[in-house]
C-alpha cells in the first residue's frame, strides 16, 4: 500500500514607634511640686491604658480569616482539565460493516507524485455533473483503489446519490459502492502524509493477523474541493477476507 501528518500579593507592613522622650522631660518636671499623691494617681491611668490594646489586637486576627475565602474562590478555577476529556481518540482497526450505496463512479489513473491532484480532478468532473443537474450528494465522496504498484495506481471516484444523473461521460458509470466486513482508521492531515496512517495500518494487520483484500476506500469526511490539505479527515477503510 503505497501513499505520501497560570499575581503575586505584595503586603505592605507598616512599622509603629513609641517615643518616650517627651514623656520622660515631663516626669523631670513634675517631682518638686507634686508629693507622692501624684504618684499612687500615674499606676491607675497605667492599668486602664493596658486594657484598651488588648481589644485593639482582636479586629486585627479578624481580618486575617476573610483572606480565606479568596483561596477557595480560587479552587473553581479547576475545571480547565474537563476539557480534556474532549479529545476522543480516532477509530483505529475498528471492525465495521460497510452498507453498499448508489453510487456515481468515475475511472481514473494516476501516477503517486500526482496522485492528490487526479482524485481532485475527478471529484470536480462529479460534482459538475451532479451540480448542473441539480442533484445533491447522498454521502461523503469516495475513492476506491483498485489496483497499486510502485509507480502509480488505479481508483474509482464515487460519490452517493439518491437518484440516476443523466449524460454520463464515457469514463463514468452507475455502481455501488464495496460493501462487507472492513476495517476502520482515520487519517487527519494532508493526502501527502498518509504513507504514515498505511504503514500504522499494515502493521497492524500483521500484528493481528488479518489478511485484507487487494483492494481499500477512503472516504472524505472533510470536503476535499473546499478544506485546506493538511486539514483533511479521512476514513479509511480495509476490507478483510
Amino acid at each position: 500500500m503505497n501513499c505520501r501528518s497560570f499575581r503575586p500579593v505584595m503586603l505592605a507592613l507598616v512599622p509603629i514607634a513609641a517615643i518616650s522622650l517627651s514623656l520622660g522631660s515631663v516626669l523631670a518636671q513634675t517631682p518638686p511640686p507634686a508629693p507622692a499623691a501624684s504618684a499612687p494617681a500615674t499606676p491607675a491611668p497605667a492599668e486602664s491604658a493596658t486594657p484598651t490594646p488588648a481589644p485593639s489586637a482582636t479586629p486585627a486576627p479578624a481580618a486575617s480569616p476573610s483572606a480565606a475565602p479568596p483561596a477557595a474562590a480560587e479552587t473553581p478555577a479547576t475545571p480547565p482539565p474537563a476539557a480534556a476529556p474532549v479529545q476522543t481518540a480516532d477509530a483505529f482497526g475498528e471492525e465495521i460493516a460497510l452498507t453498499p450505496k448508489s453510487v456515481v463512479v468515475l475511472k481514473g489513473n494516476a501516477n503517486w507524485d500526482a496522485a492528490f491532484d487526479a482524485l481532485i480532478d475527478s471529484f470536480k468532473s462529479l460534482t459538475a455533473l451532479l451540480d448542473k443537474q441539480g442533484i445533491k450528494p447522498s454521502g461523503n465522496p469516495m475513492i476506491v483503489y483498485t489496483s497499486t504498484d510502485d509507480t502509480g495506481f488505479t481508483y474509482l471516484a464515487e460519490i452517493p446519490v439518491d437518484q440516476e444523473p443523466k449524460d454520463l461521460t464515457k469514463a463514468m458509470s452507475m455502481g455501488k459502492s464495496p460493501e462487507g466486513k472492513a476495517l476502520k482508521f482515520v487519517h487527519r492531515g494532508s493526502y501527502d502524509n498518509m504513507d504514515n496512517t498505511y504503514e500504522a495500518i499494515t502493521n497492524h494487520l500483521d500484528d493481528k493477523k488479518l489478511e485484507a483484500k487487494d483492494t481499500f476506500i477512503e472516504e472524505y469526511i472533510t470536503d476535499p474541493l473546499k478544506t485546506a490539505e493538511d486539514k483533511l479527515v479521512i476514513n479509511v477503510y480495509v476490507p478483510l477476507k
